[in-house]
Protein backbone atom coordinates (compact mmCIF):
# COMPACT_ATOMS: atom_id res chain seq x y z
CA UNK A 1 0.00 0.00 0.00
CA UNK A 2 2.42 2.50 -1.27
CA UNK A 3 -0.54 5.63 0.54
CA UNK A 4 -0.34 4.29 3.67
CA UNK A 5 -0.03 7.76 5.43
CA UNK A 6 -2.19 9.63 2.74
CA UNK A 7 -5.06 6.60 3.69
CA UNK A 8 -4.80 6.89 7.81
CA UNK A 9 -4.93 10.53 7.39
CA UNK A 10 -7.62 10.28 5.03
CA UNK A 11 -9.72 7.74 7.25
CA UNK A 12 -8.57 9.30 10.60
CA UNK A 13 -10.28 9.72 13.75
CA UNK A 14 -9.12 13.07 13.92
CA UNK A 15 -10.80 14.06 10.44
CA UNK A 16 -13.88 12.63 11.60
CA UNK A 17 -14.02 14.88 14.34
CA UNK A 18 -13.25 17.90 12.55
CA UNK A 19 -15.12 17.35 9.47
CA UNK A 20 -18.08 14.52 10.25
CA UNK A 21 -19.25 13.67 6.20
CA UNK A 22 -22.38 13.31 7.15
CA UNK A 23 -22.66 17.11 8.65
CA UNK A 24 -21.61 17.86 5.05
CA UNK A 25 -23.77 16.05 3.60
CA UNK A 26 -27.07 17.07 5.76
CA UNK A 27 -26.54 20.77 4.06
CA UNK A 28 -27.86 19.19 0.85
CA UNK A 29 -31.45 18.21 0.17
CA UNK A 30 -30.93 14.71 -1.04
CA UNK A 31 -33.98 12.83 -2.35
CA UNK A 32 -33.89 8.90 -2.00
CA UNK A 33 -33.31 8.59 -6.00
CA UNK A 34 -30.53 11.65 -6.40
CA UNK A 35 -27.06 10.59 -7.95
CA UNK A 36 -24.32 11.92 -6.57
CA UNK A 37 -20.52 12.34 -8.03
CA UNK A 38 -17.97 12.64 -5.39
CA UNK A 39 -15.41 13.93 -7.42
CA UNK A 40 -11.42 12.85 -5.83
CA UNK A 41 -13.55 10.05 -3.73
CA UNK A 42 -9.87 9.19 -2.01
CA UNK A 43 -11.28 6.05 0.12
CA UNK A 44 -14.93 7.35 -0.06
CA UNK A 45 -15.04 9.27 2.81
CA UNK A 46 -18.08 10.80 1.34
CA UNK A 47 -19.07 7.95 -1.00
CA UNK A 48 -20.20 5.42 1.60
CA UNK A 49 -21.80 7.85 3.93
CA UNK A 50 -23.53 9.29 0.75
CA UNK A 51 -24.09 5.75 -0.43
CA UNK A 52 -26.51 4.99 2.85
CA UNK A 53 -28.32 8.23 2.30
CA UNK A 54 -29.68 7.45 -1.29
CA UNK A 55 -30.84 4.75 -3.53
CA UNK A 56 -29.65 6.09 -6.65
CA UNK A 57 -26.20 5.97 -7.60
CA UNK A 58 -22.90 7.40 -6.05
CA UNK A 59 -20.01 7.53 -8.15
CA UNK A 60 -16.89 7.30 -6.62
CA UNK A 61 -14.13 9.57 -9.01
CA UNK A 62 -10.59 8.99 -8.09
CA UNK A 63 -7.64 8.73 -10.28
CA UNK A 64 -5.79 6.05 -8.38
CA UNK A 65 -7.11 2.75 -8.87
CA UNK A 66 -5.54 1.61 -5.30
CA UNK A 67 -8.03 3.99 -3.47
CA UNK A 68 -11.10 2.81 -5.98
CA UNK A 69 -10.25 -0.51 -4.71
CA UNK A 70 -10.38 0.57 -1.28
CA UNK A 71 -13.69 2.07 -1.91
CA UNK A 72 -15.05 -1.26 -3.38
CA UNK A 73 -14.09 -3.18 -0.46
CA UNK A 74 -15.63 -0.75 2.17
CA UNK A 75 -18.66 -0.85 -0.50
CA UNK A 76 -18.44 -4.96 -0.40
CA UNK A 77 -18.36 -4.51 3.97
CA UNK A 78 -20.81 -2.50 4.39
CA UNK A 79 -23.31 -4.22 1.86
CA UNK A 80 -23.70 -1.25 -0.32
CA UNK A 81 -24.38 -1.96 -4.11
CA UNK A 82 -25.32 1.70 -5.58
CA UNK A 83 -21.27 2.90 -5.62
CA UNK A 84 -19.35 3.08 -9.08
CA UNK A 85 -16.39 3.41 -8.90
CA UNK A 86 -14.67 5.59 -11.57
CA UNK A 87 -11.00 6.96 -13.33
CA UNK A 88 -12.68 9.67 -15.77
CA UNK A 89 -15.61 12.29 -15.72
CA UNK A 90 -17.37 10.70 -18.63
CA UNK A 91 -20.62 10.93 -17.64
CA UNK A 92 -23.62 12.42 -19.40
CA UNK A 93 -24.38 16.08 -19.59
CA UNK A 94 -27.56 16.84 -16.96
CA UNK A 95 -27.23 13.59 -14.67
CA UNK A 96 -26.00 13.98 -11.47
CA UNK A 97 -28.03 16.09 -8.33
CA UNK A 98 -25.30 16.72 -6.34
CA UNK A 99 -21.37 16.39 -6.38
CA UNK A 100 -19.02 16.61 -3.60
CA UNK A 101 -15.05 17.62 -4.03
CA UNK A 102 -13.27 17.37 -0.78
CA UNK A 103 -9.67 18.35 -0.68
CA UNK A 104 -9.11 17.93 -4.03
CA UNK A 105 -9.76 21.16 -6.52
CA UNK A 106 -6.97 22.37 -5.25
CA UNK A 107 -4.63 19.90 -7.09
CA UNK A 108 -6.20 20.60 -9.84
CA UNK A 109 -4.69 23.24 -12.98
CA UNK A 110 -6.30 24.63 -14.88
CA UNK A 111 -8.99 24.76 -12.77
CA UNK A 112 -12.04 26.45 -14.50
CA UNK A 113 -12.01 23.68 -17.19
CA UNK A 114 -12.95 20.50 -14.78
CA UNK A 115 -15.26 23.16 -12.99
CA UNK A 116 -17.28 23.63 -16.16
CA UNK A 117 -17.01 19.73 -17.04
CA UNK A 118 -18.60 19.25 -12.91
CA UNK A 119 -21.34 21.67 -13.85
CA UNK A 120 -22.01 20.18 -17.18
CA UNK A 121 -22.74 17.04 -15.28
CA UNK A 122 -24.96 18.82 -12.93
CA UNK A 123 -29.10 18.65 -13.89
CA UNK A 124 -30.10 22.34 -13.62
CA UNK A 125 -30.53 23.40 -9.80
CA UNK A 126 -27.81 20.33 -9.10
CA UNK A 127 -25.29 21.10 -6.44
CA UNK A 128 -21.95 21.19 -5.67
CA UNK A 129 -20.38 20.85 -2.29
CA UNK A 130 -16.53 21.86 -2.44
CA UNK A 131 -14.32 21.31 0.67
CA UNK A 132 -10.89 23.10 1.22
CA UNK A 133 -8.37 23.99 3.43
CA UNK A 134 -7.77 27.66 3.49
CA UNK A 135 -4.33 29.08 2.98
CA UNK A 136 -2.27 30.77 5.91
CA UNK A 137 0.43 33.27 5.28
CA UNK A 138 2.54 30.96 8.20
CA UNK A 139 1.40 28.10 5.87
CA UNK A 140 4.58 25.29 5.60
CA UNK A 141 2.76 23.02 3.28
CA UNK A 142 4.59 22.81 -0.29
CA UNK A 143 1.02 21.40 -1.56
CA UNK A 144 -0.89 24.23 -3.38
CA UNK A 145 -3.89 26.00 -1.50
CA UNK A 146 -6.53 27.44 -3.21
CA UNK A 147 -8.18 30.35 -1.11
CA UNK A 148 -12.05 30.60 -0.55
CA UNK A 149 -12.34 33.69 -2.63
CA UNK A 150 -10.50 32.25 -5.77
CA UNK A 151 -12.55 29.44 -5.00
CA UNK A 152 -15.64 31.24 -5.58
CA UNK A 153 -14.54 33.16 -8.54
CA UNK A 154 -13.38 30.40 -10.00
CA UNK A 155 -16.80 28.03 -9.25
CA UNK A 156 -18.66 31.09 -10.95
CA UNK A 157 -16.76 31.20 -13.60
CA UNK A 158 -17.87 27.66 -14.41
CA UNK A 159 -21.33 28.53 -14.08
CA UNK A 160 -22.24 28.06 -10.72
CA UNK A 161 -23.90 30.26 -8.15
CA UNK A 162 -22.32 30.02 -4.58
CA UNK A 163 -25.26 30.27 -2.17
CA UNK A 164 -24.04 29.50 1.09
CA UNK A 165 -20.23 29.05 2.74
CA UNK A 166 -18.86 28.76 6.29
CA UNK A 167 -15.95 27.12 8.04
CA UNK A 168 -16.52 23.89 10.11
CA UNK A 169 -12.68 24.81 11.81
CA UNK A 170 -10.59 27.47 11.19
CA UNK A 171 -9.06 25.76 8.17
CA UNK A 172 -11.26 24.40 6.05
CA UNK A 173 -13.67 26.36 4.24
CA UNK A 174 -17.21 24.66 2.50
CA UNK A 175 -18.66 26.26 -0.29
CA UNK A 176 -21.98 24.90 -1.73
CA UNK A 177 -22.80 26.06 -4.95
CA UNK A 178 -25.96 25.69 -7.63
CA UNK A 179 -26.02 25.26 -10.99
Amino acid sequence: MHHKGKVSYLDSAERREELPPEEILDILPLKESDLLLDFGAGTGYFSIPAAKRTNGTVYALDNDDSMLDIIRSKALQEELTNIVPIQELSLPDHTIDAAIASLVLHEIDPLTPVLHHIQQVLKKDGYLICVELEPNGASHHKAPRVTSEQMEKAITAAGLRVIRKFYPTEKIYVLLAQK
